[in-house]
């Protein structure tokens, strides 16, 4: 049979405190000490209690709201309006809550603050929390204390998440660029905190494994000038380089600025996949071969989690991705 969903009551009655007292606590609203929101909020933890928030919005006579929770780059603050990555993300996300009443709120959140920034949002979290970038030991703080979150790409293995088969997908890239008789590949990275980024490294070092040919990658950051920098390092590294695995599309964009200031030509001299297929993919040139990530499917899917209330722990749903060819690999 199963067992019985914890109710307020059952919060306060762990905490030691009033329902009044918890109901303030979990609405955050004021009325209570630091050490008493500390006490709710273990309880909550502790006994996996989730407030239905629809009838909390209701009772306070506002709309359902689903944040979007993204801790931005160390420098690149405005990373939302310069990486297509985040607008197909709040592209799946508004499609999924149209017609449904939820609005969409946008957090930006810098490194420097994360940790307390993160704490007032999880405390404030209403629908749900979508979140994108949050590393995993942020990321598990978040869930103690709010548990109506879903991750964007893999992060603690008890925080529920969306994710791509990213590791399949870099392998597949390198895998390719070996088929077309390429046997001096490099690779550039994204940052190491970045558990997408992560795991298409480890696709790319299996890859390469299986082909026998050596590791020569750079950490590109994710960002179009550390593409740029990355590939400038690689082909320093390894001068007969042919093919680079790059990451994701933005820093395949700096990538391939990068070789042709060098004189080189793409693909005659050096072949590039990219990962995202997002819009630069087709307005690069040549176009780019790159692994399409369903990114809108993902967001769309991280926020019917949320609205369907099936957030739960451990919960994950794994989307494929696919090697679209264009003439960053093509000769013909």
């Amino acid at each position: 049979m199963a067992s019985r969903r914890p109710t307020i009551e059952d919060v306060a009655r762990e905490a030691g405190v009033s329902r009044a007292t918890t109901s303030r606590v979990i609405n955050n609203l004021p009325g209570a000490s630091d050490q008493v929101r500390d006490r709710v909020h273990r309880a909550v933890a502790d006994l996996g209690y989730q407030p239905n928030a629809a009838a909390r919005a209701l009772a306070s006579g506002r709309a359902p709201v689903i944040d979007l929770v993204v801790v931005a780059h160390e420098t690149k603050p405005s990373e939302l309006g310069v990486n297509p990555y985040f607008s197909r993300v709040l592209a799946g996300m508004l499609s999924a809550l149209d017609d449904t009443g939820t609005a969409m709120r946008v957090r930006l959140v810098a490194p420097s603050d994360a940790s307390d920034a993160l704490d007032r949002l999880a405390d404030g979290v209403t629908t749900g929390a979508v979140l994108v970038n949050v590393p995993p030991p942020m990321a598990t703080r978040f869930h103690r204390r709010c548990r109506r979150v879903v991750s964007l790409g893999g992060t603690a293995a008890h925080i529920p998440a969306v994710e791509a088969e990213n590791e399949t997908g870099a392998h597949a890239a390198v895998a390719h660029l070996y088929g077309l008789g390429r046997r001096h590949i490099a690779a550039v990275h994204g940052p190491d905190r970045n558990t997408c980024a992560a795991s298409r490294r480890v696709g790319h070092l299996d890859a390469i494994h299986d082909a026998g040919v050596p590791d020569v990658a750079a950490d590109g950051g994710f960002w179009r000038d550390g593409g740029y920098r990355a590939a400038t390092q690689v082909m320093a590294a390894d001068p007969t380089l042919d093919a680079l695995f790059v990451a994701c599309d933005l820093m395949a964009v700096g990538a391939i600025q990068a070789i042709v200031a060098t004189g080189r030509r793409v693909p005659d001299d050096v072949a590039v996949v990219g990962f995202d297929d997002s819009i630069l993919a087709v307005a690069t040139n040549p176009s780019l071969t790159t692994v399409r990530l369903p990114v809108e499917d993902m967001a769309a899917a991280a926020a019917r989690t949320l609205l369907n209330d099936d957030a739960k722990p451990y919960f994950r749903q794994i989307f494929p991705v696919d090697l679209v060819r264009r003439r960053s690999t093509s000769l013909g």
